[in-house]
């Protein structure tokens, strides 16, 4: 990440304490009860058939790892099928065209969702829509896309290197190799009515084509998370679902971000809400 990003970076994240505190205490709370209710899975696809990315994350999202994961389409999140699930996961494709076929009063049924205590997991596509950049983002996580000019930066095999919370999180550490397809570069926004995210993964390669600089990915945010009103949101920009890539990433993401309501079904309180101090 260039170097003029830097103390933006540590700006953002100066609450930290508290709010990593209390998600740590929820990791620990959900690593513990893996075993409990099914984490139910909404994967929102308009296709007709399930498209490379939803059919690769209904591979991975079975009864047997704890899971209980369907598609549901934009119109059904129009009529508030969202009700009936733990967690929202938006995939990749292109996330003005999610946008624009959930229509606006689709997306604010998924800020309603999260807001109360729902998950939400974007991939790539689904990244760049829960953003607080674009006026058609979710705004949903406290983050914008570096290098905008050049989104479409091609694609390929990358390198993520976990940070300590995400080694705590996601159960890797070090350096991982996984697709990248013109994710978002994500760093931190401004929006004062959103908490910081904390950093699970960086980019520790890049791709540069299409006209991008080289030396503008490295560095920046691969997979974020953070909270939205009581709901969970974690982040991806890489495809970590992909067959043979590090599918672990994905299933301990997604189980972190239904971690609210299924402990609420089994029964058992939801875990305190990380309290920021402000940015």
């Amino acid at each position: 990440m260039p170097s003029s990003l830097t103390g933006r970076t540590a700006v953002t994240f100066g609450f930290v304490g508290l709010f990593i505190v209390m998600m740590n205490e929820t990791d620990r709370t959900c690593r513990a009860e893996d075993r409990g209710a099914a984490v139910r899975v909404a994967i929102c696809d308009d296709s007709k058939k399930p498209g490379n990315g939803p059919a690769n994350l209904l591979r991975i999202l079975t009864p047997d790892s704890g899971f209980s994961a369907e598609r549901i389409t934009s119109e059904e999140i129009r009529r508030g099928r969202l009700d009936g699930f733990d967690v929202l996961i938006m995939p990749g494709g292109s996330g003005s065209k999610q946008a624009e076929r959930l229509q606006a009063s689709g997306r604010e049924k998924i800020r309603e969702f999260v807001r109360s205590g729902g998950g939400y997991v974007g991939i790539c596509a689904g990244s760049y829509l829960a953003s607080s950049h674009y006026d058609w983002s979710l705004g949903l996580i406290n983050a914008r896309v570096w290098d905008r000019a050049h989104w479409a930066r091609g694609g390929g095999e990358v390198s993520i290197r976990m940070k300590d919370p995400g080694w705590q999180l996601l159960g890797r550490g070090g350096s991982i190799p996984v697709h990248y397809n013109q994710g978002p570069l994500m760093v931190p926004d401004d929006e004062s009515s959103l908490p910081g995210y904390e950093v699970l993964a960086t980019f520790d390669s890049e791709v540069a084509s299409k006209g991008a600089q080289p030396g503008s990915m490295t560095g920046t945010h691969a997979i974020i998370r953070s909270m939205f009103g009581e709901g969970h949101v974690i982040c991806y920009s890489p495809h970590p679902e992909v067959a043979g890539g590090p599918n672990d990433l994905i299933a301990a993401g997604v189980r972190w971000a239904g971690h609210g309501r299924s402990r609420a079904r089994a029964g058992r309180s939801p875990p305190s809400k990380p309290v920021s101090s402000g940015i």
